[in-house]
């Protein structure tokens, strides 16, 4: 079986990282195959949500540790092996405008506590512990850390998880803001995939648009931002779905939308 597969269900497109005897920890080829998911879920009207999940009893150990042994002390290689490989990642999820949602479903270590800071929502199960890592192994937070996890949680509390390396429980995951809902490890794979699929079955064009303005409003004015939403909403009011919304409602029927 191949160590990260991609599979498209009633619109929800699963990236499952399959190294279980590694904790999941990925390679760059694994990367390569992540990257490409993300790209083709851009793209493909019959993905309307991506989740990321592991299989077995971890989310993601960080990049598997030859990877870094293979590459060597050279500066140059090691960076270019960051941007020119594992960075495609994050790039490839900042341009997607469909949700994007990390389902951890165990210990999210190091670039793999990265890989889940970045996606737009994260849902836990009980067991899940996150930990930033990288100062335990004399490294520095090299997948996006030290920009995720402060718009998260706060400057402060960035600081003490990436200083110390401490571990986070779902529990103080759910209290900090790093994770939007804590799920029993039993019942963990029903209740995420219940929740995308929620989440799949919104009008898409609306989904795609709010996720943008949330986006942008973090770096704009506000008035800017109600320029940007004003044009939104009357874009998004004569679209098909949104008509689909209304006649719903007051049908009191479920709606059904093909994104246009």
């Amino acid at each position: 079986m191949p160590d990260l597969e991609y599979t498209v269900d009633g619109g929800v497109g699963t990236i499952l990282l399959n190294r279980p005897h590694a904790k999941n920890a990925f390679t760059l080829e694994m990367v390569e195959a992540w990257a490409a998911a993300l790209r083709s879920a851009r793209t493909d009207p019959d993905v309307r949500v991506v989740v990321v999940t592991g299989a077995g009893d971890a989310f993601c150990a960080g990049i598997d540790l030859s990877v870094l042994e293979a590459v060597g002390d050279e500066p140059l290689a090691l960076k270019s092996m960051l941007t020119g490989g594992v960075h495609e990642v994050a790039r490839a999820v900042d341009e997607l405008s469909k949700p994007v949602i990390a389902a951890v479903n165990g210990a999210a270590v190091g670039a793999g506590m990265d890989m889940a800071l970045m996606c737009d929502i994260r849902v836990l199960s009980q067991s899940a512990r996150l930990s930033e890592g990288y100062i335990r192994v004399g490294l520095v937070p090299g997948d996006g850390g030290c920009y995720y996890l402060p718009r998260l949680v706060g400057m402060s509390k960035a600081l003490e998880l990436l200083w110390t390396g401490d571990f986070v429980d779902a529990e103080e995951a759910l209290r900090i803001g790093l994770a939007t809902k804590v799920y029993a490890d039993a019942d963990f794979t029903d209740a995420y995939r219940t929740f995308a699929t929620r989440l799949a079955e919104q009008p898409p064009i609306n989904v795609a648009m709010i996720k943008r303005a949330a986006q942008q409003s973090v770096h704009s004015d506000l008035r800017t931002a109600l320029d940007l939403i004003s044009s939104h909403l009357a874009v998004v009011h004569g679209t098909r779905d949104s008509r689909e919304a209304r006649s719903a409602l007051r049908e009191r029927r479920r709606p059904s939308f093909e994104g246009r």
